[in-house]
């Protein structure tokens, strides 16, 4: 069998190459070429799995490693049979953790604001619920939004409600362009006017969610605190961006070697499934042991002491400054932060509380 793998997938080597032969490629790159011979392709979201990349291939099963599906053409793929398999959830508690881990590089104080900080969380999906648990366990009142989920421990407001009662927001929905509630643009020119000019809004999920230009100029006017890891024009990313914007990622919010691995052990299961293998691998297996930092009680304590430690949010920002030429991000530079990105260990690993 013949599998073809982006090159940025953890461990695709442990879980598939009992199966055949595996291609490693550059998931942005893949061409209908590569794909034409082979049986299975595993991808994560930079990869556009269309008609025209999949129409001539002998596919099967096409496995994407991320929670979102919004760059799999769904109605290509049962057009040809070829069945698939994503991963929601696999790096919701990476991504909760990077939330805080912004916020307390924003605001030193923010552990002990308690219940007078409060958390407003749009989409209340994996990460969403994920990220409302670990605020809880930092004593922050939290507040959320979704048409589509209750949850009875999280006050559900609505939209305008949530922008006007937060002291910062998290965005957690997937990109929609139709249907009752979409999410393209979804915060515009009239939504900031909505929020506080102290508000912050930090973005991780997808970056069309946020019109770019209406954040540019609502920060020339209000000054707002804003943490992007995802952009509108991704990978193309302006240096007048940058410049306004106080914390910056590349796409990485989800990148702890836990979430990868979970991701890439998820579209195997489903692969074991299609293909009437034994799934009998377990990611655990191939992770480090890490320094157990978290061997107080203290939960606000220990993150002081070892937040930095455990991730670094300060380089990542700066490495992706570092990639400015000719008045934005270069591109290739972009794709080799990530493809070289040192993946982050979960809080977990070092002994810390899972949502």
């Amino acid at each position: 069998m013949k599998i073809v793998a982006d090159e940025n997938l953890a461990f695709t080597d442990y879980f598939f190459s009992e199966f055949g032969e595996i291609q490693h490629r550059a998931g942005r790159l893949l061409t209908a070429h590569d794909v034409s011979d082979a049986e299975a392709l595993l991808v994560r979201s930079v990869t556009k799995v269309n008609q025209a990349l999949i129409e001539h291939s002998q596919l099967k099963f096409v496995g994407s490693a991320t929670i979102g599906t919004d760059h799999l053409d769904i109605s290509a793929l049962q057009q040809q049979d070829i069945l698939w398999s994503n991963a929601p959830g696999c790096n919701a508690q990476a991504v909760a953790e990077y939330v805080i881990t912004a916020l307390y590089h924003l605001d030193s104080d923010v552990f002990d604001r308690g219940q007078d900080f409060t958390l407003g969380i749009i989409g209340l999906g994996n990460v969403g619920r994920r990220l409302a648990k670990m605020a809880a366990l930092l004593g922050w009142n939290v507040i959320g939004c979704d048409p589509f989920v209750q949850l009875p421990d999280i006050h559900n407001l609505s939209f305008d409600d949530v922008l006007q009662k937060s002291d910062a927001i998290s965005v957690h929905v997937p990109l929609t362009h139709s249907g009752s509630h979409p999410t393209f643009h979804l915060f515009d020119q009239h939504a900031f006017a909505s929020m506080p000019a102290s508000t912050i809004l930090i973005n991780s999920a997808r970056g069309p969610v946020i019109e770019e230009q209406a954040l540019i100029q609502d920060i020339y006017q209000t000054g707002r605190k804003v943490v992007l890891d995802v952009f509108e024009h991704e990978p193309v990313i302006s240096e007048q961006l940058l410049d306004v914007v106080n914390l910056v990622t590349p796409h990485i919010a989800g990148y702890s070697l836990e979430g990868k691995a979970r991701g890439t052990q998820m579209i195997y299961d489903a692969f074991c499934k299609v293909f009437g293998y034994e799934a009998s691998k377990k990611f655990e297996t191939q992770l480090p042991v890490c320094e157990p930092f978290f061997q107080q009680q203290d939960l606000k304590q220990i993150l002081k002491a070892h937040l930095r430690a455990i991730y670094d949010i300060a380089q990542d920002d700066h490495n992706l400054r570092a990639c400015i030429k000719d008045g934005q991000v270069d591109q290739r530079a972009f794709d080799q932060l990530r493809k070289e990105y040192p993946l982050r260990r979960e809080w977990a690993a070092h002994g810390g509380p899972v949502a």
